[in-house]
């Protein structure tokens, strides 16, 4: 059997379209490759975006905005000290992007001007930090990626 041109552009297509699929079904199959959204409720939190940038500008309007830094406790978040600490109310969002089993929120609860997140819940790497908080009624938020 003679092979002429047409035949050989045929031959190779057919083995390139086989190559391919065979790397298409391999990665859609392949537990590995773990193709979830970010977050689980991705469309609707990007329905909320408009409200997040106007608590984002409420918050970089402050006098002092929140500062936080990594202690041998933890994560230490300062709220400012201008602000009356009975009337700060909110949540305290931490992501890790690598593993959403990792995430957490918690409450936040001021005896002082100061926030601790446990050491112990944290692990080393990225983080993204979401405080959303009101002050008098008024909303806040802070977000910030950090290396712990």
């Amino acid at each position: 059997m003679k092979i002429n041109w047409g035949k050989a552009i045929v031959i190779a297509f057919v083995c390139f379209i086989s190559f391919i699929m065979y790397f298409v079904i391999s990665m859609s199959t392949n537990s590995k490759y773990n193709h979830d959204l970010v977050i689980e409720d991705y469309y609707q939190q990007e329905l909320k975006f408009q409200r997040d940038i106007d608590k984002e500008e409420n918050s970089n309007s402050l006098v002092t905005n929140l500062t936080w830094k990594k202690t041998s406790e933890g994560i230490a978040i300062k709220f400012p000290k201008d602000l009356k600490i009975n009337n700060i109310k909110g949540t305290v969002f931490l992501y890790r992007p690598s593993n959403k089993h990792l995430d957490f929120e918690t409450s936040i609860s001021l005896s002082n001007y100061t926030l601790l997140i446990p050491d112990k819940r944290l692990l080393d790497g990225r983080w993204n930090i979401k405080i959303d908080w009101t002050y008098n009624g008024k909303p806040y938020l802070f977000k910030k990626e950090i290396l712990y």
